[in-house]
C-alpha cells in the first residue's frame, strides 16, 4: 500500500504533461479508507496537494480538489486534521468564479468540520462565517446548498451555543436562511432542507430564539408551511417531507418557549395545513404525524384559540382516527386533547359530544402503561369539568376495565381516584344493583 500511495505522489510532482491523469489517479485511490490515512503521513503529500490546489492552471486546480474532497471523507479526525492548511485557501475560494470550484470547495469544508474540533477552532479566526455569509446571496443552488450543508455541521458542534451560533446571529446569516427555507416550494428544495435544518439547530442551541422572532420567523414559518399545505394536497408530494419536517420542528421549538402571546400565531389556516400533512404522509412517511403532532401540541398547549378553531372546524374527529395509530402517536393526541380538556367545561362538553369516550374505553385496555396512564388523566380531567363524561363511562363499563390496572404500580393512585369520581352516586346512578359496587369498596 505505501509503495502505490508513494509512486502515486511522485506521478503527480512530475511534469504538468501527465500531472491531471495522476491526479485523477490519486482521487479514485483516495476513495480507500486505508489510502488516506497512508497519503496524510506521507511526507510532502498534503504540502504537494495544496500547492497544486493553489496553482493558476484551472484544470489542475479541480483535479487537486477533487481528490481533497476524497481526503475530507475520511472519518478519521487525524486526516482531517492534516488538511488544516488548505482551509484558508477553500475559503479564498469561495468568492471565485467557478460554481464547480465553489461547491467542491464547501463540500470539503463541511466534511472537515464535522471530524475534528481542530479544524473548526481554526476556521472560525480564519472568518468563516463571514465568508459564508458573502456567498449567501449566490444565484447558484448548487452554491447555496453546499454552503447549508457547512453551516449545518458546524452548528451541530457541541461548541457551537458559545462560539458559533452568536457569530452566525451578528452576520446577515439569519435573515437569508429564513428566506431561502420559505421561497423553497419556487427555488427548488435542496438549499431550503438544509437552511431549514440550520434554523432548527440554532433554535435548539436556546441562544437565539429572541432573535428568530424579532425577525418575523413564526409568521414567516406558519405561512409557509400553509403554502406547502395546499401544494401538497393537489400534487404529488414525495421529497417534501424533507423540507416540512425541520420546519415543523423548527416552529414548534420556537413556541414551545414561554415567551408571550404576541409570538403565537392565531392562523386558523395553520391546523389545517397540520391536518393535511399529517393525512398526506400517514402511510408512505409515519414519521411526519408525530412531527405534525407535537406542533399541534405546542398551538394548544397554553391558547384557547387553537383548541377553539379544532373544535369548531370539526377537525377532532380526524384527531381521533390517529389514536390507535403507534404508541408515540397516541401519546400525543392524548396530550393534545388534554390541552382541550383543561381549557373547562365547554371543552369537554364538546369532546363528549363528539364521541371521544368510546376510543378513550379501548385505548384503556392496550397493554402499555404510559399510553394508558395519559389517557387516565384525560379522563380525570372530562370527569371534573363534564361529570356527565363519568356517567356515561360507568354506563358503557368503563370502571370494569379500569379495574384491570388496579395492579400496575404506576398506575393505582390514579386508577382509585377516577373510580372514586366516577362511582360517586351520580356515576353510579346506572349500574343495576348494590353488588356490583362491591368489587370496588
Amino acid at each position: 500500500m505505501s509503495g502505490q500511495v508513494s509512486e502515486l505522489l511522485r506521478g503527480v510532482q512530475r511534469g504538468a504533461e501527465d500531472r491531471r491523469r495522476w491526479l485523477r489517479c490519486l482521487r479514485r485511490a483516495l476513495q480507500s479508507k486505508e489510502t488516506q490515512q497512508e497519503f496524510v503521513r506521507l511526507d510532502g503529500a498534503v504540502r504537494t496537494l495544496v500547492g497544486l490546489f493553489t496553482c493558476s492552471l484551472p484544470d489542475v486546480q479541480l483535479e487537486a480538489a477533487r481528490c481533497l474532497h476524497e481526503l475530507s471523507h475520511s472519518s478519521d479526525a487525524a486526516v482531517a486534521e492534516a488538511c488544516v492548511p488548505v482551509t484558508s485557501y477553500l475559503l479564498t475560494y469561495l468568492s471565485g468564479h467557478s460554481v464547480e470550484l465553489m461547491e467542491l470547495c464547501l463540500y470539503t469544508l463541511g466534511n472537515l468540520v464535522v471530524e475534528s474540533e481542530v479544524v473548526r477552532k481554526k476556521l472560525l479566526p480564519q472568518g468563516i462565517i463571514p465568508v459564508l455569509a458573502s456567498c449567501i446571496q449566490s444565484p447558484h443552488e448548487a452554491v447555496l446548498e453546499g454552503l447549508g450543508y457547512v453551516l449545518s455541521q458546524l452548528l451541530q458542534a457541541k461548541e457551537a451555543p458559545t462560539e458559533i451560533v452568536p457569530l452566525v446571529l451578528d452576520s446577515i446569516l439569519p435573515q437569508h436562511m429564513l428566506r431561502l427555507v420559505c421561497s423553497g416550494l419556487k427555488f427548488g428544495t435542496g438549499a431550503a432542507v438544509e437552511f431549514a435544518w440550520c434554523l432548527h439547530y440554532i433554535v435548539c442551541s436556546q441562544t437565539a430564539n429572541v432573535e428568530l422572532r424579532s425577525l418575523g420567523a413564526v409568521p414567516a414559518l406558519t405561512s409557509f408551511l400553509c403554502d406547502i399545505a395546499s401544494v401538497i394536497s393537489q400534487s404529488d408530494s414525495e421529497g417534501l417531507e424533507l423540507l416540512i419536517c425541520p420546519v415543523l420542528r423548527c416552529l414548534s421549538n420556537l413556541l414551545a418557549e414561554e415567551t408571550g402571546c404576541e409570538v403565537q400565531p392565531q392562523d386558523e389556516r395553520l391546523l389545517v395545513a397540520l391536518f393535511i400533512i399529517m393525512q398526506c404522509y400517514l402511510q408512505q412517511h409515519p414519521f411526519m404525524v408525530p412531527e405534525s403532532l407535537w406542533l399541534l401540541n405546542n398551538l394548544t398547549a397554553d391558547e384557547p384559540f387553537f383548541c377553539s378553531a379544532l373544535l369548531s372546524m370539526d377537525l377532532l374527529p380526524a384527531l381521533l382516527q390517529l389514536l390507535p395509530h403507534s404508541q408515540t402517536v397516541s401519546m400525543l393526541v392524548l396530550t393534545v386533547l388534554c390541552n382541550i380538556a383543561e381549557k373547562g367545561p365547554a371543552y369537554c362538553q364538546q369532546l363528549h359530544q363528539q364521541a371521544a369516550l368510546p376510543l378513550l374505553l379501548h385505548i384503556l385496555v392496550v397493554p402499555d402503561p404510559e399510553v394508558v396512564g395519559q389517557c387516565l388523566e384525560l379522563l380525570y380531567l372530562l370527569f371534573l369539568h363534564w361529570p356527565e363524561v363519568a356517567v356515561d363511562f360507568v354506563r358503557q363499563g368503563g370502571h370494569q376495565t379500569l379495574e384491570q390496572h388496579q395492579n400496575t404500580p404506576e398506575l393505582q393512585e390514579r386508577v382509585r381516584a377516577l373510580l372514586d369520581m366516577a362511582l360517586q352516586p351520580l356515576g353510579a346512578s346506572v349500574l343495576s344493583s348494590s353488588t356490583a359496587l362491591s368489587t370496588f369498596s
